[in-house]
This record gives structure tokens, C-alpha cells and sequence, in this order.
């Protein structure tokens, strides 16, 4: 029923501020010698609602049981060393700003930072209506040329860093059998000073039918930490089974048209020229810094609209393939 009523909120609250406009342009009609100012709130609130509007027709593109649910979003540095754990550390940068811009909540639950700079491994859970639905369209591998600011003689390089999302699972709604995993605490790595965490309160579970490892350092509490691992390992587990399934289901049907995992979806250049492009549906954005800053709505929106077509494709493909038989 909560998840139920975050998809009615929008809903509700455009209704809402339809209703406002309403009024104002009463009062407007009313007296308009001083009705300036309600029309001014008037056309302020339309623009809002046409936003919200444009919201609520992209939010219909989604079609996964899972799609209005938080994110757990993890990035990991290709081959290429340094190079590429400064390309996922700016990765990182992204999608936070992204997040921040809406107004969402973003939880770093583990970092691992890079032997130099950049970092070897990120986890972060972005809590916002539909973040699941909008960051899946982010799954894939993400490549990145420049020039490198690590090599002096100002070579150009290319990087990759893959991008995983999955959905964050409501408590208990995939049971993991406690013997079948280990769990070892150490100490949470971090920047140290007196803020240092002095305490073995980070986790590390590992599950051993599948050898999945889940680690969570944010909090100073082991308990908390342990939690937030068991959470993320569940999904990651239920994430597995979806993706058996599916490949089943695609088995049967003779055709496969998700994108393969782990494939590369998108290429930011740098350098010579700048180009943000997405290989997936062709949409491109010369503003690069702009992207990196976290403008990555007319590409997340182009994917959703491509998905959609593909499970529309998918869906004809298995109606005639059944006539035909």
C-alpha cells in the first residue's frame, strides 16, 4: 500500500496545484486591476505543473514490477588502473549531482578508494519516487576518452567503468537461509584524523552457494552495517533470479533483445571534440561538462522510450512466432 500510494502522490499533487491555478484565476477575473500578482502565481504554477505533467508521462514508460523502488547503484573501474578509477570516481560525481537535483536522498554504503586517486569500488542507494525505473537505464558499461591528466606526455586514453543497478527489496521480501552465509567484520576504511573509525564495525557478508560479497562501512554502528548488507545482498540475489528467469523466458522464445550485460552503452569524449553518446538509442549531447554535472535526463527519457519499443518488439515477435506454430 506505501509503495501505492508514492505512485498516487504526484498524481495528487498535480490535481492540487491545478486546483490553486483555478482559484487564482478567479481572483484574477474578479478584480483585475489588482489581479497582477495571481496571474503571476497563475502562470508560475502552470509551468510547475507542466513539469510534473512531463513527469507523470514519462513515469508511464515504466514496466517492471520493480520500477518505483529505490536504487542500489554500484560502480566498478575497468582494466586500465588509475585511468579508470578516476573514470568511476567521476561516475560517482554523476550520479549524486543527478540525484541531488531532484531533491533525492543519496547513501554512500561503501567505498573502496583507488591506490592514487579515483576509487576501486562504490555503492550508494539513491531513495527517491522511481529512482529504480529512471538509474536502470544507466546498467552497462561506460566508456570515457581524454586526454589523461595522470600522463605527462598528454596522451590520449580511453577508459571503462561498468555500472550495475538493481532494485532495493522491501524487508522480507526475499529470504536468505542464515547458513548459508559468512559474516566477517573489519575495520571501515577512511581518510583518518580524530573522526577515524577505531572499531571493527564494518561488514563483510559472503554468500557461499553463489560466492556474492556485500560489504557496508558508512555507518559507526556494526549492527546497522549488517543490516544495510543483508538488504543490498537480498536484492542482489533476488536480481539474480529475475535475470535466470528471464534468460529462460528468452530461451523459449527464441529471441533476445535485452542488452547483454556488462555491454557498453555509452561513450564520453573529451577529447578532440566533446560528445556525450549513447549507443543504445543514438541520443547525443555536445554539453559535456554539463553531463558530468549530472544532466542526464534526455538520456535516461530516450531509454525508456527505446525499452519500451523493445518490449513492444518482443512482444510482437512472440505473438506471430505462436501463430506460426
Amino acid at each position: 500500500m506505501g509503495a501505492l500510494r508514492e505512485q498516487l502522490r504526484p498524481l495528487q499533487d498535480l490535481e492540487a496545484r491545478l486546483e490553486e491555478i483555478e482559484v487564482l484565476l478567479e481572483l484574477a477575473s474578479e478584480d483585475p486591476a489588482d489581479g497582477q500578482e495571481a496571474l503571476r502565481e497563475a502562470g508560475a504554477g502552470l509551468e510547475e505543473s507542466a513539469r510534473l505533467l512531463e513527469r507523470l508521462e514519462l513515469e508511464t514508460l515504466f514496466g517492471g514490477e520493480y520500477d518505483f523502488n529505490d536504487a542500489i547503484l554500484s560502480i566498478h573501474p575497468g582494466a586500465g588502473g588509475l585511468e579508470s578509477q578516476d573514470w568511476a570516481e567521476m561516475l560517482l560525481r554523476m550520479y549524486t549531482r543527478w540525484a541531488d537535483q531532484k531533491g533525492w536522498e543519496v547513501e554512500l554504503v561503501d567505498l573502496l578508494p583507488g591506490d592514487e586517486a579515483g576509487l576501486k569500488s562504490a555503492t550508494l542507494i539513491v531513495r527517491g519516487h522511481g529512482a529504480y525505473g529512471y538509474l536502470q537505464a544507466e546498467k552497462g558499461v561506460h566508456r570515457l576518452i581524454r586526454i589523461s591528466p595522470f600522463d605527462a606526455s598528454r596522451r590520449r586514453h580511453t577508459s571503462f567503468a561498468s555500472v550495475d543497478v538493481i532494485p532495493e527489496l522491501e524487508e522480507g521480501e526475499y529470504e536468505i537461509n542464515p547458513d548459508e552465509l559468512r559474516i566477517d567484520t573489519f575495520r571501515s576504511s577512511g581518510a583518518g584524523g580524530q573522526h577515524v573509525n577505531k572499531t571493527d564495525s564494518a561488514v563483510r557478508i559472503t554468500h557461499l552457494p553463489t560466492g556474492l560479497v556485500v560489504t557496508c562501512q558508512n555507518n559507526r554502528s556494526q549492527h546497522s552495517n549488517r543490516q544495510q548488507a543483508l538488504r543490498i545482498l537480498q536484492a542482489r540475489l533476488a536480481e539474480i533470479q529475475r535475470r535466470e528467469q528471464a534468460a529462460e523466458l528468452s530461451a523459449l522464445r527464441g529471441f533476445q533483445k535485452e542488452i547483454a550485460w556488462g555491454s557498453q552503452i555509452r561513450t564520453y569524449v573529451f577529447h578532440p571534440f566533446t560528445l556525450v553518446k549513447d549507443h543504445r538509442t543514438g541520443v547525443e549531447s555536445g554539453q559535456v561538462d554539463a553531463v558530468m554535472d549530472g544532466a542526464l535526463d534526455p538520456f535516461i527519457e530516450a531509454f525508456l522510450r527505446w525499452q519500451l519499443k523493445q518490449r513492444n518488439e518482443n512482444v510482437n515477435s512472440l505473438e506471430r512466432k505462436t501463430a506460426n506454430e
